[in-house]
């Protein structure tokens, strides 16, 4: 899967995504998701990490499990991708707080995720 971009309006949609966060997410490594910004939870955690308020997307490895999240780095985005702050596992929990994204999908990925 490496050797396919996975979204098609990536660098449209997030034109000051880091480079390197850019092609570990188009490389399929790393995941990016939306903030639900109208869940409880997004309420609660603001209020424990006020920052949260300027961040829209959050990247993190979907091959860690959750059990596992504890030791990972969620790094969270602004608007236009630019990179606002990170927050370790430990600090927070991401389940209940993503959405799908407005990114789209590039054919050749979509047909790879078909055949799984």
């Amino acid at each position: 899967m490496r050797d396919i971009t996975k979204y098609l309006n990536i660098e449209e949609e997030l034109p000051k995504l880091p480079k390197v966060l850019l092609n570990t997410i188009q490389s399929d490594v790393l995941e990016i998701k939306s903030i639900d910004k109208g869940c409880r939870k997004y309420i609660d955690t603001c209020s424990k990490i006020p920052e949260l308020k300027d961040a829209f997307y959050v990247v993190y490895s979907k091959y860690i499990d959750r059990d596992n999240h504890k030791y990972e780095k969620f790094i969270f985005l602004g608007k236009e991708g630019e990179e606002l702050f990170d927050v370790s596992g430990a600090e927070m929990e991401l389940h209940g707080l993503l959405a799908c994204t407005n990114l789209d999908y590039t054919p050749e990925y979509e047909a790879v995720e078909l055949k799984k």
